[in-house]
């Protein structure tokens, strides 16, 4: 038989009126007469509709005296077991030959209908099943259902299955099939459950199929349930009833389980070996992954498309550039180089392997498998190699060649800062309209929170529909960023409120929003007993934010409380541990857990060499300074970054070493910050180096003009040296910048409420108390010897009114409220915001053994622990 396919033309109207017959179920297509032809695909062209026709050439048909159904049928599902199109038009010659047909042509033609996803071919079929009254076939109704299945009708599906007037196992497999191919995992389960107690007895297909919907659906104890029915039935040998379970088991997490099943196999095929090493890869078992592998080529399995991916992603994980390539030659041997899924994964190797040219050539070879996933991995790949610049040109090109970006590729191009502007793409999300989701809204929100717009991050987070643990602990990371404690607990308090389960990133974040100074200092404690419920406070990062905050609400011995309790210390640990006793002034204790870091061969990093640095110049240890810096270098071989240049200057600078300081500064390989110029600014008032001074004090405001710490540092150096008209001069171009001084001023926290000082502030309800206070200490410390140290008042006025302000700072008057609203021997807690003058100093000293209170006080540079007369820094404020 030989059929051809010739294109007659007819006007809209005639087709317009085919068409509504063509489209309608109930109708039997079969039944139409058109001239010499039978409609299968119609298209539209200007004005037209062109449809292609089936011809019969007579030969076949006509030359036969007596036709053979037999014959047509062999033929028929010759063409069916391939999906083959030409079925459909084999069955239209026999139908229009005039030949009758029976069950076995119409189950072939509806597998065909199916498998193509034509559900109007098949619908129509469906009536001619009806019209000759072949529905109680039960091969009919069987291939009617998988048809109706398949082309996502379960509805008719089910409708057909119901009336079926004989139901095999064949036919409760396909129904089985069906609902797991739809997703309709639970209702599988039910269905099992009914068919055997109707009598039906399940066949290893139909294990398949049920085993198939409860991995999918994470029913894996079911499934455990479903494997002693296997056993049971004597299946448990059967080749694609094990790599079901293997599959159930592996997408369940359960590798030992899988490989039980696979150990126990027969006959094992190339599914079966691609199966587990798919899997091995999935749940993060590589060594198992590559050894599996090892094992089937000894078996002498032939490898398919199939396995190379998984291999390739595995050499990807671990940056096994050889392995790839020699992957890579394989594909190329066995014809399998233009297979999308393998070009893109072979090209995310290379990626990942820094060998972004062979990524690039690969690309480009690509060419119509250059979609938007293979656009996605390149763009990824330049970003992962620091690569912004190229990256952000790729998303350029991929944009103007008319490739469409999905949720992913928008969630990876926001990351390339700071070449991109968030605001740019977000708009261009709010077009494509995916701002709702979860992947690319908190991609957006984590952009402006590193951007410090929390208002817009948090814009971009009540887009999201359904807001992740991801998108909520991103959200708090911003908050945390910006130290706003009420934020990030309200966040908090939302999220448990929709019943999301914080995991260790969300105490992580908002514990390290606890960590501000204005935060209530019983929150972070709070927040610490309920990560202890939750079960996560030995995680790494709740540990190392817990030992941070800690050190930073100044509790320097809870932080490492926290430090020592740890079960195991990353890099991160260490470094906050260090760093807290730099702060609080414990040189010796910060060194010696450097040493321990030493003797256990910890990595370091520049961070750690930063808190070093730092608690040697807190402490006045300049030669133990010198020497880690030069262990930096030498022995770790870590560049410094500005921030150590910067140690390194506070370091000298605190010792009075000014011409060292200086030093630095010249030979650093880039242009000094603020912060360095700051630094040697404020030593230079101290040591009183007007010259040097005034040079730190014109590079400070030539790259900060509006901070007002220059001209402030700058004015007091004249007032120091007596050069009253420098002074006013200084103020005077102040005014004229609108430049205004910070206001000094400082906090307690008393029952849970915080009451804020400005010097010689008379606002507070109590301020007639907290001034009678402070006469009384007054007196009482004139009484042992203290004399006020006025050079700390550098204003042109005299020696009396200098005493007044000193003794009206706002330490002084929160001290003061301390002492008065708090239980006698309540240890004292003070933030200021400015630097703790050297009379503040001495006082607080003094209080500290007159009223027997421990007093800590942090100010801009460390915590000062006051006791006994005493301060931690020993003086070396």
């Amino acid at each position: 038989m030989s059929l051809s396919v010739s294109s007659t033309t007819v006007t809209r109207n005639q087709a317009k009126q085919f068409l509504k017959i063509l489209n309608n179920p109930f109708h039997n297509f079969l039944s139409l007469s058109l001239p010499n032809a039978l409609n299968l695909n119609l298209r539209c062209s200007r004005g037209y509709v062109q449809y292609a026709t089936l011809q019969q050439t007579p030969h076949l048909f006509d030359k036969t005296p007596q036709p053979d159904l037999a014959q047509y049928n062999g033929l028929l599902f010759d063409y069916s077991r391939n999906n083959n199109k030409e079925a459909l038009n084999l069955f239209l010659g026999i139908h229009s030959s005039g030949l009758p047909v029976d069950g076995s042509t119409l189950s072939c033609v509806l597998k065909v209908c199916g498998c193509l996803f034509n559900v109007t071919a098949g619908r129509q079929v469906h009536c001619q099943c009806l019209k000759l009254g072949l529905l109680e076939d039960i091969s009919v109704g069987t291939s009617l259902l998988d048809m109706y299945m398949k082309t996502e009708n379960v509805k008719d599906g089910r409708r057909v299955f119901d009336h079926m007037g004989g139901r095999n196992v064949v036919s409760w497999t396909s129904l089985l099939g069906g609902y797991a191919q739809n997703g309709m995992n639970e209702q599988v389960l039910e269905l099992f459950l009914t068919m055997q107690m109707e009598g039906i007895k399940p066949n290893p297909y139909t294990f398949a199929a049920v085993l198939g919907a409860l991995a999918s659906g994470g029913m894996v104890e079911n499934g455990v349930q479903v494997h002693c029915l296997i056993v049971k039935f004597g299946f448990e040998t059967t080749t694609y009833v094990c790599n079901s379970l293997i599959n159930m088991y592996i997408k369940s997490g359960m590798g030992k389980d899988a490989r039980l099943v696979f150990d126990g196999m027969e006959t094992k095929n190339v599914v079966t070996w691609n199966c587990m090493i798919s899997g091995y890869v999935t749940n993060g078992l590589d060594l198992e992954a590559f050894k599996t592998f090892y094992d089937m080529r000894r078996a002498g399995v032939k490898l398919t498309q199939m396995t190379f991916a998984p291999l390739i992603k595995l050499c990807a994980n671990h940056k096994e550039l050889g392995f790839a390539r020699q992957l890579h030659c394989r594909v190329l041997k066995d014809g399998f180089n233009f297979d999308p899924k393998i070009e893109t994964t072979l090209m995310v190797a290379y990626s990942k392997c820094s060998e972004m040219d062979d990524a690039l050539k690969l690309f480009s070879m690509m060419h119509e498998a250059q979609h938007v996933v293979s656009w996605t991995a390149m763009i990824s790949g330049h970003l992962q190699n620091g690569k912004i610049q190229e990256a952000v040109k790729l998303f350029c090109l991929m944009n103007k060649e008319g490739v469409r970006p999905n949720h992913f590729t928008y969630s990876t191009i926001l990351t390339a800062q700071p070449t991109i502007s968030p605001s740019q793409i977000h708009a261009q999300v709010i077009k494509a309209n995916y701002e709702k989701s979860q992947s690319v809204g908190t991609a957006i929100l984590d952009a402006y929170v590193k951007l410090g717009n929390i208002k817009e991050a948090a814009k971009a987070f009540e887009q999201i529909d359904e807001r992740d643990i991801v998108a909520w602990s991103a959200m708090l990371a911003g908050y945390a960023q910006i130290g706003d404690s009420e934020g990030a607990t309200k966040v908090f308090m939302q999220l448990v409120k929709e019943g999301i389960k914080p995991n260790e990133f969300t105490f992580s974040s908002v514990i390290n929003a606890c960590a501000a100074p204005t935060a209530p200092s019983e929150q972070g404690k709070q927040f610490h007993a309920w990560s202890i419920k939750s079960k996560l406070s030995d995680a790494l990062c709740v540990c190392s934010a817990l030992t941070t905050m800690y050190a930073k609400r100044g509790n320097i011995d809870n932080a490492y409380q926290v430090f020592r309790r740890q079960r195991e210390r990353d890099l991160v640990s260490w470094n906050s541990m260090i760093s807290g006793y730099a702060l609080h002034g414990c040189a010796k204790k910060a060194l010696k857990l450097f040493e321990e870091m030493l003797r256990e061969n910890m990595e370091m990093d520049d961070i750690t060499f930063i808190s070093v640095i730092s608690a040697c110049s807190h402490a006045g240890l300049v030669d133990e300074g010198e020497k880690y810096f030069n262990m930096m270098v030498k022995e770790h071989h870590i560049s410094p970054t500005m921030e150590l240049y910067s140690c390194m200057v506070d370091l000298y600078s605190r010792a009075g070493m000014l011409d060292k300081a200086m030093d630095i500064i010249n030979r650093m390989p880039f242009p000094a910050s603020a912060t360095v110029w700051r630094t040697l600014l404020a030593a230079s008032r101290v040591h009183r180096n007007l010259e040097l001074g005034k040079h730190a004090a014109e590079q400070l405001i030539s790259l900060q003009p509006e901070d007002s710490a220059a001209y402030v540092l700058l004015s007091n150096i004249y007032a120091a040296a007596g050069n009253w008209h420098e002074r006013r001069e200084v103020r005077k171009l102040m005014e004229q910048r609108k430049v205004k001084k910070e206001a000094g001023y400082s906090w307690i926290e008393v029952k849970n409420k915080t009451h804020s000082f400005l010097a010689a502030d008379h606002s507070h309800p109590m301020s007639d108390r907290i001034y009678s206070k402070l006469d009384e200490l007054k007196t009482r410390l004139k009484g042992i010897g203290y004399q006020p140290d006025t050079d700390y008042v550098l204003q042109e006025i005299a020696d009396e009114d200098k005493e007044t302000i000193l003794s009206q700072h706002s330490e002084r008057l929160a001290i003061a409220f301390g002492l008065i609203a708090t239980p006698p021997g309540t240890t004292l807690q003070i933030v200021k915001n400015l630097r703790v003058c050297g009379d503040c100093h001495t006082v607080i000293k003094l209080i500290s053994l007159t009223e027997g209170r421990d007093i800590v006080v942090r100010d801009t540079t460390r915590f000062h622990h006051f006791k006994a007369g005493s301060c931690s820094c020993g003086d070396y404020w």
